[in-house]
């Protein structure tokens, strides 16, 4: 039907329409349309600008991960690329190593890291890499002594998120003060992968044991001794959150031989759980408890409110 034709829409006479007005009838928002591609230009341009002005390189996020696995890879045969490397190859897994810290390292303009020629931290830590091995056995053993659901040593490294993520806390830790910002995003990777948190500045003991893990955080001033235990949803965090405590120790410390349960969050810079004290599971502490405490929820125990019968011997635990 042309334009010049007239239309009849369920029964009703219309007059013709130029052609204009029905361009304009067929394309609604048009103007708006035409509004949106300017914003989307502008956005685009600021864009560019931020994009073009952005200081750290593109992939930093990518970087950790590989890291990560390479020095998990040379470490441990468990994470190993290949099987039964060469005493060859695993000088050139050493250096790749080097080389992935070294493009860390080169990363300008980061605030916080130790004024130090870049080869002495790269130096440093490829000497420390028998210390932390030593380190992560100690704790894959602690993890496999505690846990009778462990079958060996070698699943604990290969399967226990625990495990890796204390195994990257570790790495993470030894480039801590050294390096800005690359151990913060070390520890990302297993917080992302396992749910368990901690940060590269926590100071932990040997022969450390995460059981489950899920949901534990451990704060950038924790204090942990050796043969420290810790269940799933732990947190030792803050008791105050506030910008001008950055330098303060504001987490907690947890002396050796302790163990901490399921889902118990204790708080505090000053706060210290004495040596061989028992957690319980949800307990909440904003305080010190003495050596060999053992510290449990307050608990309620009501009889149900039902008929009174042989079958009503239900009991509601409260925590």
């Amino acid at each position: 039907m042309g334009p010049d034709e007239r239309v009849f829409l369920a029964g009703e006479q219309r007059s013709p329409v130029a052609p204009s007005v029905v361009l304009a009838q067929q394309e609604p928002g048009s103007v708006g349309r035409a509004g949106t591609e300017r914003q989307s230009e502008d956005l685009l341009t600021l864009l560019a600008t931020q994009h073009a002005g952005h200081r750290l390189p593109a992939g930093l996020r990518q970087l950790p991960e590989r890291f990560v696995y390479a020095v998990l890879g040379l470490l441990f045969p468990h994470f190993a690329a290949r099987p039964g490397p060469s005493r060859d190859e695993l000088a050139a897994d050493l250096a790749e190593v080097d080389r992935l810290l070294e493009q860390t390292l080169a990363v300008p303009g980061l605030p916080g890291g130790r004024e130090v020629a870049q080869s002495a931290i790269s130096d440093e830590f490829c000497a420390k890499l028998v210390v932390i091995r030593e380190s992560l056995l100690d704790d894959a053993r602690a993890i496999f002594e505690g846990d009778p659901a462990a079958v060996s040593v070698d699943e604990v490294i290969l399967a226990y998120p625990g495990f890796f993520a204390i195994a990257t806390y570790r790495i993470a830790h030894e480039l801590h003060g050294s390096v800005a910002l690359f151990p913060r995003l070390l520890t990302e990777v297993a917080h992302r992968l396992t749910g368990i948190d901690i940060h590269p500045g926590a100071q932990i003991g040997g022969s450390f044991a995460v059981d489950h893990g899920t949901g534990i955080v451990i704060g950038e001033t924790a204090v942990l001794g050796s043969r420290v235990r810790l269940y799933q949803g732990v947190t030792l965090g803050a008791a105050r959150v506030s910008k001008g405590l950055e330098r303060t120790k504001r987490h907690p410390t947890i002396g050796d031989d302790v163990v901490i349960y399921a889902n118990a969050t204790i708080l505090g810079g000053e706060t210290v759980i004495g040596r061989g004290s028992r957690i319980g599971g949800n307990v909440w502490l904003t305080r010190s408890v003495p050596p060999y405490s053992v510290v449990t929820p307050t608990a309620r125990v009501e009889r149900h409110r039902g008929e009174a019968g042989p079958s009503d011997d239900l009991v509601e635990f409260n925590i």
